[in-house]
């Protein structure tokens, strides 16, 4: 798997950052999201002193995770709701199946959901014939799109009222209050969550934080960094079942905790940070690697950056490897974090994992003990001409090093040389 991820990586990075009107395009929408974002957040008083405040409440939370979590399931639970925790994706789908047999479902609506995309969900539901809704209401480009859409989300949100279940992620979940926050510019998940009778969220154990009030810090810091928006256009926050006085609302509402990995980075000291991620994106707009070798060409859940760095065991390091080592390692990814992430480190840190666990092709090593013997020995480097030490980088690197770049020339003599022989005059 991690070849065959590999192999694509590396066959896409050699022809897409040089398709002229793909490039056109990245930088016209990053131009876009500069200005918009310069914008929001000229809205903060302060805007560097609250990422830190968010770094220091995600450091807080997942440093005490189980307790926030058992206090998430303590307050929700009190409001009627149920939590169903799950250690890997097979169980998280398997919990969503007694679910839907329990009451009977032939129909599912699902908002957009990364986790559910990392579970298979969709793929799952087409194994056991499920019939599944999910669709984005974009923004039609004329009028005759603009007619047709309304068609389309006419009889789409029939599907919504109608449906027996709906299925949704969240951005936030809330221990204090036993709830789940949900910001989003459509208003799918609103659709999904209203009418159904049943609601299921889905749901990474990394999410939590502790208080209904740190909502006001996180929702404008995604929004601001995602969108370059003030704030998005739904936010939610859903605390169980319809109650009495409710007008809507699920009849039952569950939420699963997913792991899937997720434990074995927080027993990693060193890289447990990368669970501070409320998944804004920013890092992406700033990132030289990633605004010309973009999207799938990561093949990975998430299909961003960070998800490369950041080897959460999901699936395995080998598959994250090579995004990690073409990281530039420039720093601009750690300036746009929302919440302070060094990804400097953390990329660092995957280059580190992928050499323990033997991810580097035998040549590769072969030649980097070379290097590395040569290198600490003087007598050796200087044995060989600049001319000679040309011809084996030619040989060696050509391949590797792009024919869109060409390699550094070694001067005729090294430096020591250079600097004996003047030292000597």
């Amino acid at each position: 798997m991690g070849e065959r991820v590999a192999d694509k990586f590396l066959k896409d990075s050699a022809t897409k950052p040089f398709d002229q009107r793909r490039r056109e395009i990245i930088s016209t929408n990053l131009d876009k999201y500069r200005l918009a974002f310069e914008r929001s957040k000229s809205k903060f008083l302060d805007l560097e002193n609250s990422k830190k405040k968010a770094n220091l409440i995600k450091w807080k939370t997942i440093e005490n995770l189980e307790r926030y979590l058992l206090d998430f399931e303590s307050n929700f639970t009190k409001r009627g709701g149920q939590v169903i925790w799950a250690n890997d994706a097979e169980e998280a789908r398997q919990e969503i199946s007694k679910i839907m047999e329990r009451h009977q479902a032939q129909s599912v609506v699902k908002s957009k959901s990364m986790v559910t995309e990392e579970i298979e969900l969709n793929h799952f539901f087409e194994k056991q014939n499920v019939e599944i809704f999910e669709h984005n209401f974009d923004t039609p480009s004329d009028a005759s799109a603009e007619q047709l859409a309304m068609k389309t989300g006419e009889l789409l949100r029939k599907k919504y009222t109608t449906a027996d279940i709906g299925i949704s992620g969240a951005n936030f979940i809330i221990a204090d209050t036993g709830s789940i926050a949900i910001t989003e510019n459509d208003g799918n998940t609103r659709l999904a969550t209203s009418f159904s009778k049943v609601h299921i969220a889905l749901v990474g154990i990394e999410k939590i934080i502790p208080s209904i009030n740190d909502v006001d810090l996180f929702w404008p810091l995604v929004a601001s960094h995602g969108t370059g928006q003030n704030l998005t256009a739904y936010n939610t926050i859903l605390s169980g079942p319809r109650q009495e006085h409710d007008t809507d609302g699920p009849e039952e509402m569950y939420v699963i905790l997913l792991d899937n990995g997720r434990t074995n980075v927080l027993e990693k000291n060193d890289q447990r940070q990368a669970l501070y991620c409320i998944c804004c994106e920013a890092c992406l707009s700033v990132c030289p690697t990633y605004q010309n070798i973009t999207k799938k060409t990561y093949d990975t859940t998430y299909q961003i950056l960070i998800d490369s760095l950041i080897p959460p065991n999901l699936t395995s390091v080998s598959e994250f490897k090579y995004p990690a080592y073409a990281s530039p390692l420039c720093g601009k990814c750690f300036d746009a974090c929302a919440v302070g992430i060094d990804f400097l480190r953390l990329a660092l840190l995957n280059r580190r994992d992928s050499v323990q666990q033997g991810l580097i092709p035998k040549k590769e090593k072969r030649v980097w003990k070379v290097f590395t013997y040569t290198i600490q020995h003087r007598g050796l480097l200087d044995f060989f001409s600049g001319k000679t030490k040309n011809f084996f980088l030619q040989f060696f690197f050509k391949k590797t090093w792009g024919e869109h770049r060409k390699l550094p020339k070694l001067a005729e003599k090294s430096f020591s040389k250079q600097w004996k022989e003047r030292k000597d005059q």
